[in-house]
């Protein structure tokens, strides 16, 4: 690289590269490693740039692969970035500021590197790759040296937790800042917080930023693997040894990189600058050190256009979230649990005052107030809405406080609009949003509450014309519409008995359904029942053309009639739930329910339904002789008014009592099997400045993510 290197056709004739990766070992001490990381380069955002730097770097590695073994150039690269990151850590007492220049650049090319050299070899071999030991010199590592793998896992775990995003208003008394500011003052005009504002969160936002991305390159060992990784050597140093004491600090900052959702700093806004005269930072510092502009890679860099989406969103907020996600799914091993995903199971707000259980060494406090309104906010993305998922479904602390909002739609609605966008969304995500709704309908207290918030003109449902409706009404009207879609197209057993398992929660609490939402449940209803007589048809029709020929197999129409059937009792439950228990809070129901009343007479009599039928049949006598008694041309008010005078008359004793209806979300076995591939699709798909040749996955297919 070096200071002249600054696009990415000119990486593989680049001389310090191919001295990285020629012939002659490089001790540490070796003045090269500040030739080359004395660079400036823009980070590629697009995927065609991406897949040249890919390339680029694959003829660096492939040489260094070859050589490495008896060079141990790559561990040399590893120990200079160790030894920047310690003068980082103490920089007011450092007389050489150029290591926070040097550190990125260092550890931009470690994680290049890695990235290859891992989609290439095994974990073992990788291993032997760290292992280096020179025969004779001070400089020699191996054995009895320290592990560099877990040297260099540690160290970016401490970059993430231990330097914090600096602002103007922040920091103002740390050691980092007070060097800074006595660098800068009389260098240039103007306030010296102002201008040292963004030029220091620059610096530790992009730093941050490549530890975060550096660390998912270590775990992406999964995604050369068709199975699962239960035993591996990156996840052992990751849940044992030096790394497990950062666990809880760890996971806790990631949640708040997620929860704060800070932009990317805008390009240029670097504290270390060129200077006119000759002077300044980058001279005279260390013998061979080319002078150039410090280019911290900044998304989008100096002189190029970042895309529309990474300038709409939060590139660090992003990358922390995905491996959080990551770190979440690591297997548990035969003799320790997940440490990441015990603290996620355990933290609590920073309200709780309450002692920590003495059992779980990875609990911490977090601002649920924060971490709610980032959840609410974020629903659009697939991580987004699996970490909401993954909150609610183990960390009781989190649900019981989304369960109390008086709020919750702001959580709600995003949810609902991912189910109705369902043609364009992929089938995790809206199982992801559909379970989310299983485990909200699961308490009777959300239940009650959703239908007493009114909303006004839902402007993205666009079947019908939404002034005003309950949250309740419309999360029903959604959840119909996604069994009609999967009725009609996916035809998904799984995603049909989830809905269902929602309504039938929620069932008992009906309270003032809207008549549009009244109309769909018996709309769907209708549909089924349509489905049923179709199937039951073409079974009599097929049976009839069999008795003249013994050729052909019969299709499996008992199959089809019998998950209908399913479905049909389960709606007939479900309107026979709500009859029974709020009856008299939704006139509407019963209203719709009379209008189409010859639709269920062919239910009356069939053994499958004929005592969920009793309720049903019963209020609809009931009411069809009181409309009798009022007289012809009845106007729908007038019905209304009736069915509401008769929702008091009618005697509750004589609706039968069933089993209430109570459907509980529980994760299947080997969730893993589940979890990881979509969790490495989401990264293959959405992480920042990564890319990896489709034709090396082998965890999943293309279309999966």
């Amino acid at each position: 690289m070096g200071a002249n290197s600054s696009s990415i056709s000119e990486l593989p004739e680049n001389e310090y590269l191919q001295k990285l990766s020629g012939s002659e070992p490089i001790s540490e001490n070796d003045p090269f490693w500040n030739q080359l990381l004395s660079f400036s380069f823009t980070t590629p955002t697009n995927s065609a740039d991406l897949k040249l730097l890919e390339e680029a770097t694959i003829s660096v590695c492939k040489s260094l692969v070859e050589k490495n073994p008896r060079t141990g150039n790559l561990g040399s690269l590893i120990k200079v970035f160790l030894s920047r990151t310690k003068e980082l850590k103490i920089s007011a007492e450092c007389q050489n500021h150029l290591f926070i220049w040097q550190a990125h650049n260092a550890l931009f090319i470690i994680c290049c590197l890695l990235k290859v050299f891992i989609s290439r070899m095994s974990e073992e071999e990788l291993q032997l790759h760290f292992t280096y030991e020179e025969k004779a010199g001070p400089s020699s590592y191996g054995a009895e040296c320290e592990d560099l793998i877990e040297e260099l896992l540690c160290c970016l775990i401490q970059l993430i937790v231990e330097i914090p995003l600096l602002y103007p208003c922040q920091h103002t008394d740390s050691n980092w800042w007070k060097w800074l500011c006595s660098w800068y003052r009389g260098r240039y005009s103007g306030g010296v917080t102002s201008a040292l504002g963004y030029a220091v969160r620059d610096i530790t936002y992009s730093i941050s930023l490549e530890a975060v991305t550096t660390l998912i390159v270590f775990l992406s060992c999964q995604l050369f693997h068709k199975e699962i990784l239960r035993e591996s050597i990156i996840h052992k140093y990751l849940m044992h040894g030096r790394c497990l004491a950062y666990t809880s600090r760890l996971v806790k900052t990631l949640l708040y990189n997620f929860i704060r959702q800070e932009r990317s700093p805008p390009p240029g806004t670097h504290v270390f600058q060129q200077q006119t005269d000759g002077g300044g930072l980058l001279y005279g510092i260390a013998s061979g050190v080319a002078t150039g502009l410090w280019t911290v890679f900044t998304l989008g860099g100096v002189g190029s256009k970042a895309s529309a989406q990474l300038e709409q969103c939060s590139p660090l907020a992003s990358q922390s979230l995905l491996l959080l996600l990551v770190l979440a799914n690591l297997t548990d091993t035969p003799d320790t649990p997940n440490p990441y995903r015990q603290a996620i199971m355990s933290f609590k707000n920073t309200q709780d005052n309450t002692a920590f259980s003495s059992s779980n060494p990875h609990a911490f406090q977090i601002n649920f107030n924060s971490l709610y309104t980032a959840l609410c906010e974020q629903q659009k993305s697939d991580q987004a809405t699996l970490l909401l998922y993954m909150l609610l479904h183990q960390n009781s602390n989190v649900r019981t406080y989304v369960l109390a909002r008086t709020d919750i739609e702001n959580l709600v609605l995003p949810i609902l609009e991912i189910l109705y966008h369902v043609e364009e969304r992929n089938s995790h995500h809206v199982y992801m949003a559909l379970i989310i709704l299983l485990i909200l309908t699961e308490d009777d207290g959300f239940n009650r509450s959703i239908h007493e918030v009114i909303l006004k003109n839902i402007t993205w449902y666009a079947e019908r014309v939404l002034t005003e409706i309950s949250l309740g009404s419309l999360l029903i009207l959604v959840v119909i519409r996604t069994i009609q879609y999967n009725m009609t197209r996916t035809r998904d057993k799984y995603l049909h008995t989830n809905c269902l398992a929602a309504l039938a929660n929620m069932s008992a609490q009906f309270r003032s359904l809207h008549q549009y939402a009244a109309q769909r449940i018996i709309s769907l209803f209708s549909l089924l029942s349509k489905k049923h007589n179709k199937v039951l048809e073409q079974a009599t029709q097929s049976l009839r053309g069999s008795l003249g020929s013994n050729d052909s197999p019969l299709p499996d129409y008992a199959q089809d009639l019998n998950v209908i059937e399913e479905v049909i009792r389960m709606m007939l439950e479900i309107i026979n739930s709500c009859l029974a228990n709020s009856l008299h809070h939704n006139p509407n129901l019963v209203y719709a329910l009379l209008y189409k009343r010859d639709l269920f007479e062919q239910f009356r009599t069939h053994p499958s339904f004929q005592d969920i039928m009793q309720n049903i049949d019963l209020v609809i006598s009931f009411f069809s002789s009181r409309l009798e008694q009022a007289g012809a041309e009845l106007s729908v008010e007038r019905v209304l008014e009736i069915i509401k005078q008769g929702a008091v008359a009618l005697p509750k004793d004589r609706l039968r009592k069933f089993p209430e209806l109570k459907f509980k979300y529980v994760e299947e076995e080997q969730p893993e099997e589940f979890f990881i591939p979509y969790v490495w699709s989401l990264v293959y798909n959405s992480a920042v400045a990564l890319y990896w040749n489709p034709r090396d996955i082998q965890l999943f297919t293309m279309d999966s993510g």
